[in-house]
């Protein structure tokens, strides 16, 4: 690959991987490793549960014994999720001047000329064929968010793909078998805190919900061109450590007036939210959007008094959390990261980067506010809902339920159709999420991120992830490639046994907490495993679950 690459330069890559065929050579890391960073309150004792289970996995370094991305076993079970129709579509990474309202316009990067992304849709049994063109000043790729894909289209530089040089195109195709809600966005560097990211819905041919009106929303938290900010200034500004910043409570809140490149200062350093256990966020936002808008212009969704409406909810974004509402209404949830859950009413939501959720609701008569708050900040983005006559309410409402009800992934039960069978789990991994906002030093078990080093696991075991949150600062963890069932978190220090719940790709870990998932060990290849805050993962909160062969 013909770019440079540093600890920060891409979003899952690095060096060239030995059993990788489909790779062209990367330049290594030449950065010194990263102190031990802050062990928490929690030190965990690596082998305290060791004979729990079977099995424990550690990184094993790759000589070459690892299913590679492009394998035949990714072939086998590409062919045994057959083909269906075709749905061809194409697409351009490009510059782009973005009107996000209320006479804001900026400069960013996008997929033609509009935020978010032109929405694809398609059938589960479809086969979809994107052609990438790539018309920016750096390379890029596209990741599938949440679809179990055939590992060399999964869009992860240095491990599955090169990166799609300056003025090339990549074809991905690949069968898309599961529906639900999901997303697409690029894996390099801090390309998805700019415009690159568009909703993916899959259809389900036999949909059991009934439901009047689909409303899709992507939440996300905006800086790139408000006053010369980009998030790679951001990316660089925060790698310096906030231990040296000037930690007035005034200028943590906004940004400092210290400049970063050529824009202020975008550095955070008192988000604190109780229902994430302190630090929410790293990074001072100007504008927080949903559908590409700011709160001042909103979008609005027209439907009639007691429509039932879908609302499909993904959080885009690549720093903040939000908590959901929608005023004047409850909310039923359907689903969770794209699979069916046992329906649940709440009045909020809360949404960490890359989570999404499907709800119901049953519209009122009137203009209704739905409302993303920044979780931990003043701030919020806003749509509406608009059924009736009516002002609508101001950019900076607050409507009640967000205060009210909040119902955690941890509390949601699996639809019977697609909850994971209940089984004694063959092989276990253990990750220390370690480091912490002072050094900026995040990691898996304080380590940097190398590729070439990948947690082992065999085709058909059950496979038990526990994360132990050693730091101040909660974390979305995702997982590529599989969904996993919620088997147990979400207190403090001990992970909880349970049956499996949800099924999710997605899980929020809560500092000086722990959580452990499940997954069948059914797609092969080498995957992805990190925290879904772009700036953590781009500072080496990453790893890699390789197949073995």
């Amino acid at each position: 690959m013909h770019t440079q690459h540093t600890r920060r330069a891409v979003l899952g890559a690095g060096i060239a991987l030995a059993g990788t065929k489909v790779l062209t050579a990367c330049s290594s890391r030449t950065d010194e490793a990263r102190s031990a960073g802050n062990q928490g309150a929690m030190n965990h004792d690596d082998t305290a549960h060791d004979g729990a289970t079977r099995k424990a996995s550690s990184p094993a370094k790759s000589h070459g014994e690892y299913v590679s991305p492009d394998g035949e076993e990714v072939a086998a079970v590409e062919a045994k999720r057959g083909s269906g129709p075709v749905r061809n579509v194409q697409l351009t990474a490009t510059p782009a001047r973005l009107d996000l309202g209320g006479g804001l316009t900026v400069p960013s990067w996008a997929y033609g000329d509009r935020l978010p992304g032109k929405e694809v849709r398609i059938t589960a049994g479809d086969t979809l064929a994107v052609t990438l063109a790539n018309h920016l000043p750096q390379p890029t790729t596209l990741h599938w968010h949440g679809l179990h894909v055939r590992n060399n289209m999964d869009g992860v530089p240095g491990l599955t793909q090169p990166g799609i040089k300056p003025g090339a195109e990549f074809a991905y195709r690949f069968t898309v078998k599961q529906s639900g809600t999901y997303w697409f966005h690029p894996h390099q560097g801090v390309q998805q805190d700019r415009g690159l990211y568009a909703p993916l819905i899959v259809e389900d041919p036999k949909e059991p919900l009934s439901y009047d009106k689909e409303w899709v929303v992507l939440l996300d938290d905006w800086l790139d061109g408000v006053e010369g900010s980009t998030p790679d200034g951001v990316l660089n500004e925060l790698s310096k450590g906030m231990g040296a910043m000037d930690h007035d409570t005034e200028d943590m809140d906004h940004g400092s007036d210290d400049k970063s490149g050529t824009g202020p200062s975008r550095v955070l350093m008192d988000a604190r939210s109780r229902l994430l256990g302190g630090a929410a966020s790293d990074v001072a936002y100007p504008y927080y959007l949903i559908n590409g808008r700011i709160p001042k212009a909103p979008t609005t969704f027209t439907a009639k008094p007691g429509d039932r409406i879908r609302l499909r909810i993904v959080n885009a974004g690549g720093d903040t959390p939000f908590r959901v509402a929608l005023g004047g209404h409850r909310m039923t949830i359907t689903h969770a990261d794209g699979f069916p859950v046992q329906h649940t009413t709440t009045d909020s939501l809360l949404l960490g980067m890359g989570e999404r959720y499907d709800v119901l609701v049953t519209a009122g008569n009137g203009v209704f506010p739905l409302t993303a708050l920044a979780e931990g900040r003043n701030m919020s983005a806003l749509a509406l809902l608009r059924t009736g006559g009516g002002a609508a309410p101001a950019a900076s409402v607050r409507p009640k339920e967000l205060d009210g009800q909040l119902v955690s992934a941890f509390e949601l039960k699996a639809d019977k159709a697609v909850a994971l069978a209940a089984r004694t789990p063959d092989r276990t991994i253990r990750i220390k999420l370690t480091g912490g906002m002072r050094l900026f030093d995040w990691a898996f078990d304080h380590t940097m991120y190398d590729p070439a080093h990948r947690h082992p696991v065999e085709a058909g075991e059950r496979v038990r992830l526990e994360f132990y949150n050693i730091t101040e600062m909660w974390h979305p963890v995702h997982l590529h490639g599989h969904t996993f069932a919620l088997a147990g978190g979400a207190g403090p220090r001990s992970v909880l046994d349970r049956a499996p719940g949800a099924r999710k790709d997605t899980a929020v870990v809560l500092p000086n907490s722990s959580v452990a998932v499940e997954f069948d060990a059914d797609n092969p290849g080498l995957w992805m495993l990190h925290c879904h805050n772009v700036y953590h993962s781009n500072m080496n909160m990453m790893t890699v679950i390789g197949y073995r062969r």
